[in-house]
């Protein structure tokens, strides 16, 4: 059922059929609407949100003037007398995409200064409210209105729902695997935690790492390997793209999840004690995975999976089928992989005073080697099983 909110306001105009701009009462304006439609959660830690409140409490008689006003978008307005008009706001779960368009860190302020119990009777605040938008209409006004910090790049991708197909195959994987992931979509999002591993464009990267067919040494593309920058804009043909590799991204969720768990143990039991000989892995910070299962007591680059997990697309097919069964193979490769190669890197890393988690992480050195040295147990395994199947058909041929 739609909610109702009422708005006390000194005056209002119909800017046009669909829109009512109102000189709203701050003191009593409803703090508990909806955010759906704005492209980030408000910040309460910005220089945006502190100016704001300074502005609201130090002087509120002249709010009105200093600020740029709150977008409101509702199902319907109903007004109830000359002061004051009812809003009725569909939720989500509703079909609905009604609530704060843009001015959320307006309405966080109100709260706030009412909850320590400032005198904001004289303030009032300009209120434009659209009626009856449609979702990409919403999403184009949030996209287009003026903010006076930046927005980042994934929360415009995301105001645009161009991460729903990721959004849909993690809730389809939630419900059968009885997991819980922990994704932020957009900038300061509530409930999401602040770690890059659990960026959206953290997932982004996993998969691009299995693209066998666009990050190929063997082919004449310059791009030998995938990158490991921000890739916050997604065209259709990239959403095509990652479309095929969405399968994959649980296999490349537990490579990670292996590999820390590696890591965990190695900085566990350490050679000397009180010494962790591994370059840029911090045992003051913490780390937590996408899925909401795995938590470390270490702090470890967001790239820190990426050489390893690119090294697995050498097992993939054109079409991005397992050469050989993934679970045949995979804890025995990681485990070749640390103990000749990785390890043995991350440690001369460290004696060679290198610290930079990101340059570590990034060094084509390392993405060579591990990929020739899965090319080389891809075709050891190959050699078992062509020497196993003909084991198999000359005992046949025996009997």
């Amino acid at each position: 059922m739609p909610k109702n909110w009422t708005l006390k306001v000194d005056q209002y105009i119909n800017a046009n059929s669909k829109c009512i701009i109102a000189t709203a009462h701050v003191d009593s304006f409803p703090t508990d609407l909806p955010l759906e439609p704005n492209i980030r959660e408000p910040n309460l830690k910005s220089s945006t949100y502190k100016q704001i409140f300074d502005s609201l409490t130090t002087e509120p008689e002249k709010f009105f003037q200093r600020n740029n006003g709150i977008v409101l978008c509702v199902n319907k307005v109903k007004p109830k007398s000359k002061t004051e008009l009812e809003l009725e706001i569909l939720q989500a779960n509703e079909g609905g995409n009604d609530g704060v368009i843009n001015g959320g860190h307006s309405v966080s302020a109100f709260e706030q200064a009412r909850a320590n119990k400032y005198d904001l009777s004289k303030a009032r605040v300009k209120v434009s409210i659209h009626i009856g938008l449609s979702e990409d209409e919403a999403k184009d006004i949030a996209l287009a209105s003026n903010t006076s910090s930046p927005v980042d790049a994934r929360s415009k991708v995301n105001a645009r729902g161009d991460y729903q197909f990721i959004k849909h195959f993690l809730g389809r994987l939630e419900n059968e695997e009885d997991i819980k992931f922990r994704i932020a979509y957009y900038q300061n999002q509530s409930g999401a935690p602040k770690s890059p591993h659990c960026n959206i464009n953290h997932l982004i990267k996993l998969m691009n790492c299995l693209d066998r067919n666009k990050y190929n040494p063997d082919s004449k593309s310059r791009t030998k390997h995938p990158p490991v920058s921000n890739t916050p804009s997604l065209s259709d043909a990239e959403r095509q793209r990652l479309l095929k590799l969405l399968p994959l991204l649980p296999k490349g969720l537990w490579i990670e999840q292996r590999l820390f768990k590696i890591i965990e143990e190695h900085i566990t039991n350490p050679r000397k004690k009180g010494t962790i000989d591994l370059a840029s892995i911090d045992p003051r910070k913490n780390t937590l995975l996408p899925d909401s299962r795995y938590s470390f007591g270490f702090g470890a680059p967001a790239d820190i999976a990426m050489p390893i997990v690119a090294a697995y697309r050498v097992f993939l097919d054109e079409n991005y089928n397992w050469l050989i069964p993934f679970d045949d193979f995979a804890e025995d490769f990681l485990q070749h992989l640390w103990n000749n190669y990785y390890r043995k890197y991350l440690v001369s890393e460290k004696l060679a005073g290198n610290t930079v988690g990101s340059k570590i992480c990034r060094n084509p050195v390392i993405w060579d080697n591990l990929y020739v040295s899965a090319q080389s147990y891809l075709n050891q395994q190959l050699l078992k099983m062509v020497g196993s199947n003909n084991k198999r058909e000359q005992l046949t041929l025996a009997n």
